[in-house]
């Protein structure tokens, strides 16, 4: 393990890290499932709603270097076409 003070203090700040992303990664996971759930129960109002929720987490986690800009844009582009395909 870590033996100098730097060192123990970047290994805490690593596992921070590590706990933090992913809570996030999850949350993001579960909105967009539950937008998925409500494309394939075929209402449209719940998934424009879910999709509404999704956005600004997908938005956040680009932001924060959880997924990349890309990833997050392509989330948001194939959910909408879903939706819109309803």
């Amino acid at each position: 393990m870590a033996n100098s003070a730097s060192a123990r203090k970047r290994a805490n700040q690593a596992e921070q890290r590590r706990q933090r992303n992913a809570s996030r990664r999850s949350m993001m996971r579960t909105y967009i499932k539950a937008t998925v759930a409500a494309i394939n129960a075929a209402d449209k109002k719940t998934a424009e709603e879910a999709y509404k929720k999704v956005v600004p987490v997908l938005d956040s986690a680009a932001t924060h270097g959880l997924i990349s800009h890309n990833k997050a844009a392509r989330h948001k582009s194939r959910l909408n076409a879903q939706i819109k395909a309803l």
